[in-house]
């Protein structure tokens, strides 16, 4: 099974997503957002920046 994107709305009412792996895991939370359209314009942001995204180990 592939990863997938869930979006929900919180107890204040307000948008997030969650991004989790095959397995179900939760791998990445998203920031509350006023709107569903913001919400599903960050999971956009996600998948276009992630895959260029570098990793800065800050051990």
């Amino acid at each position: 099974m592939t990863g997938k994107f869930e979006v929900y709305e919180d107890k204040d009412h307000k948008h997030r997503f969650r991004l989790k792996a095959g397995n179900g895991e939760i791998i990445a939370a998203s920031q509350a957002y006023e709107s569903r359209e913001s919400c599903m314009k960050g999971i956009e942001s996600v998948k276009r920046n992630a895959p260029t995204a570098p990793v800065i180990d800050q051990e």
